[in-house]
């Protein structure tokens, strides 16, 4: 990584200098297009600062394929912690030596003739294209009925939750049940916290499904060669991350199971009214149809062992552990 100046004119400015933006970088200098990488903050910054202590990657080691920078730990089947993950970005960092001005916010990128004038808190600049590595998570999403929430009651976005003795005593309410928020949950629920799940529509996945990690599986069918030319991209942008986990090895995250443990489940939450929070009676809803697609993938896999005539383990179907006993 080079610390920049700005000048007046680049053939590529990428916005943001994460992950993507680096990998950017890289293939930009590979080609010998002179560009400069614009962060707000630090390189890779979220992966250091806004992640939870207990935070593990839920894919393979072995999907880490920054450019010309494979996973090269020991264990390509496992999933790495924090603290890893900060280590591989950091040797990426300095293998690619990105041309990147830190702390320097993007304020505007308007059109100009036939390129884009870029407006930062560092000056403004023109660029023949633009990249946005910006992410789709950029800004932390807070519902507004948290507004309406007594001043008394703390509250904590997942940039910002560490782990569960960071918290004051007592009970604590994940609201939404993605990937992270069904992690968090877990991660309070184990330390013998008391928890209350706000869910959504997210979907979930089995970890292990006839002998092999369920993403072994999917690579080997083809589902991450989905590109925009198939998809358009405009299901898969807004598609929410399948719930599972990689923590101590990796192992399916199951609702009904933290329920029978003690965790209570809710519907998704509406609003806030007197000081009570209100919650939509489809906790019922959301938890058949994540299971639903849990079977469903399950059963593509199926379909693609019968196919191919492989021997492997037999099939199974998720049966259900525990339901809701009044709508909530």
């Amino acid at each position: 990584m080079t610390s920049k100046s700005l000048k007046s004119h680049y053939e590529t400015v990428v916005v943001g200098g994460g992950q993507a933006g680096l990998s950017a970088s890289y293939y930009l200098t590979q080609a010998g297009i002179d560009h400069i990488v614009i962060e707000k903050k630090t390189a890779a910054h979220k992966w250091k600062t806004e992640r939870w202590d207990a935070f593990c990657l839920v894919t393979p080691n072995y999907q880490c394929l920054l450019p010309d920078h494979p996973y090269d730990g020991t264990d390509p089947h496992g999933f790495m912690v924090k603290d890893e993950i900060v280590a591989y970005l950091d040797r990426f960092i300095a293998k690619v030596k990105a041309p990147i001005l830190e702390h320097t916010e993007v304020r505007l990128v308007e059109p100009v003739g036939d390129g884009f004038r870029v407006e930062t808190s560092a000056g403004t600049v023109t660029a023949n294209s633009i990249i946005l590595a910006t992410s789709l998570y950029a800004n932390p999403f807070i519902p507004r009925a948290g507004e309406k929430l007594p001043e008394a009651i703390l509250q904590v976005h997942t940039a910002d939750y560490r782990n569960p003795q960071s918290l004051p005593d007592g009970a604590v309410m994940v609201v939404g049940s993605g990937q992270s928020g069904c992690q968090i949950a877990e991660d309070l629920h184990l330390a013998g916290r008391k928890v209350h799940l706000v869910t959504g529509n997210a979907p979930r996945c089995a970890r292990f499904y006839r002998g092999r990690d369920v993403v072994a599986w999917l690579t080997d069918i083809g589902q991450y060669d989905i590109t925009i030319a198939h998809d358009g991209m405009q299901k898969k942008k807004h598609d929410t991350n399948h719930y599972l986990t990689g923590r101590d090895g990796g192992r399916d995250i199951d609702l009904r199971q933290f329920a029978l443990e003690g965790m209570h489940l809710y519907g998704r939450m509406d609003t806030v009214s007197g000081g009570k929070m209100i919650f939509r009676p489809n906790l019922k809803e959301n938890l058949d149809e994540a299971d639903r697609v849990y079977n469903s993938i399950n059963a593509m896999i199926d379909r693609y062992i019968t196919e191919k005539n492989i021997e492997a383990a037999p099939p199974s179907v998720y049966q259900l552990l525990w339901q809701p006993s009044v709508k909530i």
